[in-house]
C-alpha cells in the first residue's frame, strides 16, 4: 500500500510543479503558445478554472493560481494525515 501512496504523493508533487511552470510561462511573451505551453494548459486549466470563476483578479494580478496551489498542498497534507490515522 505504501507504494501506491508514494506514487500518489509523487503525482501531487509533479502536478504542483506543472502548475508553477504554467504560471511562470505567463510572464514570458508567447511561451504559452508553444507546444509545451499548450500541453500544460490542457493539464492545468481544468483545475484552475473553478478558482478563476470564484476569485476575481486584483487589477492585473490573478491570485487564483496561488489559492489553487495552496488547496493542492492542503489536500496532499490532509491525505497524508488521513492515511497516517488509518495505518
Amino acid at each position: 500500500m505504501s507504494v501506491v501512496l508514494n506514487a500518489l504523493f509523487l503525482l501531487f508533487d509533479i502536478y504542483y510543479y506543472a502548475l508553477i511552470v504554467y504560471i511562470l510561462l505567463s510572464w514570458l511573451p508567447g511561451a504559452r503558445d508553444s507546444s509545451f505551453g499548450h500541453f500544460l494548459a490542457r493539464i492545468c486549466d481544468p483545475y484552475l478554472e473553478p478558482f478563476r470563476r470564484f476569485i476575481p483578479p486584483l487589477g492585473m494580478i490573478d491570485i487564483s493560481p496561488i489559492v489553487a496551489i495552496l488547496v493542492l498542498r492542503f489536500a496532499k497534507i490532509g491525505l497524508a494525515r488521513l492515511v497516517e490515522m488509518i495505518l
